[in-house]
């Protein structure tokens, strides 16, 4: 893992902007540190590298033009409770396994529109109800 992923918020987000690191670049080293994590520590539900890979040309377009918003091209995990459009969402339940919703999550459009990048689903107990992660 690099020193980019243990970076704040906000100096990830200077260095996007002072082009000092792509959204790409980041984005690669988030999905991986997370594909790496993943067989220890099962953490994450989804993931969807052409969606991630997407999202960050994107972001380093809009970077390049000057213009983004304030999240703009830094990567994100989302709780499977939250619809990512076109990625299995099952909010950590068998019931909706393989729902892959076609519609976007407010919260997640809003993010979107301020520039994030996803990069995987983190798991969580079944439909948010509880808080041991027992079940997840």
């Amino acid at each position: 893992m690099s020193d980019l992923l243990k970076l704040s918020l906000d100096e990830v987000s200077a260095k996007l902007k002072g082009k000092e690191v792509s959204a790409t670049e980041l984005a690669q080293e988030a999905f991986a540190a997370c594909q790496a994590a993943q067989p220890a520590l099962n953490a994450f539900t989804a993931f969807d590298e052409e969606k991630t890979m997407a999202m960050a040309k994107a972001a380093d377009a809009r970077l390049a033009r000057g213009e983004g918003g304030l999240l703009e091209g830094v990567p994100l995990a989302i709780k499977d409770l939250f619809a990512v459009e076109g990625v299995d969402t099952s909010a950590s339940s068998n019931i909706l396994k393989g729902f892959k919703p076609t519609y976007e999550s407010t919260v997640t459009s809003k993010l979107w529109e301020a520039g994030a990048v996803f990069v995987a689903k983190t798991s969580m107990d079944e439909f948010a109800m509880g808080s041991s992660n027992e079940t997840s």
